[in-house]
């Protein structure tokens, strides 16, 4: 909104028009749904020669990369049964509990960037009781789909082999483990090369406003374009170094009027420079 004020009291015209775009559910369970639906639903799907989408990160950082990443929700579930008196039958949290274990030591390269992670957990009733359920939410990400997919089978299988193994060690005469494994989120991966117009045009601009660039991968709303073979960038808005821990308790953020003016002003001007200000 700031950008569109901007621009209408400098009475700033350019040679291609500009859609500003509000999107939702781009983090989390959201799986890019809102960027989703304007590349593939909306109006102005197969319109979009460009994109850039604009975050809190640092302005000199030119996200050129997509990181694609798989979510799932795993859940066991069991018979259940009283802590003390169905003692010895398969307890669903004991599976996950192993599961948890085997798939925290799964090995991955430095170079592609490979992670994985375990985000959420819950299940059980009481703690007096044998649960009839465990779930967790999984994340795995990487710059190469086929090491995201490596990942993501060693990981199915992993939670396939923990529920057999409860079920072996422990009675099943009340019932078996079973293991669900339900994907719930799919964010491709793509790229926008560095030679292009595109990332040259950003790479100009960021540098006259006097910062030094420097190119990087995250899981954005950028990556859906990216995967369509659309040219697309995810440029920041902050001076560099005024952010960090980022996702945790103790993020935090620098918002000095100067140095925060400067960097959206060389951001705005990144947008007007590929869409040809008149």
């Amino acid at each position: 909104l700031g950008f569109v004020r901007s621009m209408e009291a400098a009475n700033v015209k350019t040679r291609d028009d500009i859609l500003f775009v509000a999107t939702v559910g781009e983090e989390g369970p959201g799986d890019l749904r809102g960027v989703r639906h304007l590349f593939t639903k909306g109006p102005y799907k197969d319109k979009i020669k460009s994109f850039f989408s604009i975050e809190s990160g640092s302005v000199s950082v030119i996200t050129n990369g997509g990181v694609g990443s798989k979510r799932y929700r795993v859940t066991f579930t069991g018979p259940g049964g009283h802590s003390f008196g169905a003692f010895g039958l398969v307890n669903p949290m004991f599976a996950m509990g192993q599961a948890a274990s085997e798939f925290s030591r799964i090995q991955v390269p430095a170079s592609p960037k490979t992670t994985y992670s375990i985000g959420l957990v819950g299940g059980g009733t009481s703690v007096n009781s044998i649960p009839v359920d465990a779930w967790m939410e999984i994340d795995m990400r990487s710059e190469a789909p086929v090491e995201l997919k490596r990942v993501e089978d060693r990981m199915l299988k992993i939670m396939q082999d923990a529920g057999e193994g409860e079920n072996f060690a422990r009675s099943t005469k009340e019932g078996r483990i079973k293991v669900e494994a339900r994907l719930i989120g799919d964010r491709p991966a793509g790229s926008t090369d560095p030679k292009t117009e595109l990332v040259q045009i950003t790479k100009a601009a960021i540098e006259a406003g006097g910062y030094q660039v420097t190119y990087g991968w995250s899981s954005t709303d950028s990556n859906l374009p990216m995967n369509l073979g659309i040219p697309a960038l995810t440029i920041g808005r902050m001076a560099p170094d005024k952010s960090g821990r980022s996702h945790s308790l103790d993020e935090w953020v620098d918002v000095e009027k100067e140095p925060m003016v400067k960097a959206m002003t060389t951001s705005l001007s990144i947008v007007l420079t590929a869409t040809g200000m008149q």
